[in-house]
């Protein structure tokens, strides 16, 4: 059984009880028989977006599933089967996602119900790989949906923070296997970004950019590129030099836990995460935030940050900067716009944090950027129904689907309620 708490121990799970159905058929009893329920992925979640006060329901123990359809080009996986799990088996099989996010970690059903993603202006968040879903509604009953049999419901649900019913398995969209080479350079000067800001976020496949906002500099930059395409660059880019050697996200600490870097090629599963599927991800010891806006407003939206970066650098372990592209989910932070993704990693001190948390916020808000419902924020339904355009749509939804609220909580009630 999981822990009490999220990951990073800054939330305990107020729930009554933790419940670990082993069939489908014994989860939709639980489903139908009580008032409250939610699923919990790996807790790899800072904001209360996971808890209930009923039962909140891991999946670990239900029956793992990996079946590929070839023709179809796709997989069927349990809603509990980790990218960790999932990656190597489909490479052995020849097949691949089409992108991952910097951690293995995560859960599929848990980073596609958060709309979790990684970096690249091509790549969607996880959730767009996504086919078929299929779940257990707010009666009991099971239900299956794709994109053809209720497009509305399927773009509400997907990336749907886990309240319009819990998911038992998923389709997701497969591609042939390939390999990616990763390199790590240091010291891009803001100057050199902003001037061009679409040139240096496209440079690859997938590119990540951190800053500790103690200078106007980007201490790292990660260019990940499948093998076969456009060489990565060697020696120098735009100005930022190569890295002499593994380089970790965050200064001093060890970069065993990271993927290899150094341009070595290898599986994809095995480069597009930051960090190893063995190792603790990210410092370990943390909080994080993310906003997400239009990708046109990168370079401004640096500046417009810099500008309070004595309020930042004191709380923050590290910022990346990454891309996403625009996708149809609801409740996307990328729905319907090309994005920008503002990720920081803040010391594990949520009193010192949160009024930074703010500040950041109000600097932001010029753009219309997202939070994303997993990370910490502190906007107010207001503010928030103001930057989601279909959260009156998604509320409707719930209404249809879940009229007694049984998959919501405090939290998620409040936030989605549309008004201050």
């Amino acid at each position: 059984m999981p822990a009490a708490t999220n990951w990073a121990r800054n939330l305990r799970f107020s729930a009554a009880r933790t419940v670990s159905p082993r069939s489908v058929a014994e989860l939709q009893e639980l489903v139908a028989g009580t008032r409250r329920i939610h699923p919990r992925g790996s807790g790899h979640s800072f904001s209360p977006v996971a808890d209930t006060t009923g039962d909140l329901v891991w999946l670990g123990r239900m029956p793992r599933m990996i079946r590929v359809d070839a023709g179809a080009a796709t997989v069927t996986v349990n809603a509990a089967l980790t990218y960790a799990e999932l990656g190597p088996e489909l490479h052995a099989r020849g097949l691949a996602l089409p992108n991952l996010a910097s951690l293995p970690h995560l859960t599929v059903a848990g980073a596609c119900a958060t709309a979790t993603h990684g970096s690249g202006v091509g790549n969607g968040n996880l959730a767009t790989a996504v086919r078929r879903v299929v779940l257990v509604a707010a009666t009991g009953e099971l239900a299956e949906l794709t994109p053809a049999s209720d497009p509305d419901r399927f773009d509400a649900t997907v990336a749907g923070l886990g309240t319009l019913g819990i998911v038992t398995e998923l389709t997701l969209g497969v591609e042939p296997a390939y390999e990616v080479r990763q390199r790590v350079f240091e010291g891009l000067g803001f100057p050199d970004f902003t001037r061009d800001a679409e040139a240096v976020l496209a440079a690859a496949f997938s590119v990540s950019l951190f800053t500790d906002f103690r200078g106007p500099v980007f201490t790292q930059v990660w260019l990940k590129e499948r093998t076969g395409c456009d060489d990565l660059p060697a020696g120098g880019f735009m100005g930022a030099v190569e890295a002499d050697g593994p380089r970790h996200p965050v200064s001093g600490r060890d970069p065993a836990a990271c993927t290899e870097q150094g341009g070595v090629p290898g599986p994809w599963h095995q480069r597009l995460p930051h960090f190893r599927a063995d190792a603790v991800p990210s410092s370990g010891e943390e909080l994080q935030s993310e906003y997400l806006l239009p990708r046109e407003s990168a370079a401004d939206a640096l500046v417009a940050l810099a500008g309070i970066a004595g309020e930042i650098s004191p709380v923050l372990q590290i910022c990346e900067l990454r891309t996403v592209a625009a996708d149809r989910q609801w409740l996307s932070p990328a729905s319907a716009r090309d994005s920008l993704g503002v990720h920081f990693t803040w010391i594990p001190d949520t009193a010192a944090v949160m009024p930074v948390v703010r500040s950041v916020e109000a600097r932001l808000a010029a753009f219309g950027a997202r939070p994303h419902w997993a990370k910490l924020f502190a906007m107010t339904p207001d503010l928030l129904a103001g930057v989601y355009p279909r959260i009156p749509d998604f509320r409707a939804m719930r209404t249809r689907h879940d009229p007694l609220g049984k998959f919501g909580n405090a939290f998620l009630d409040a936030r989605l309620a549309g008004d201050g």
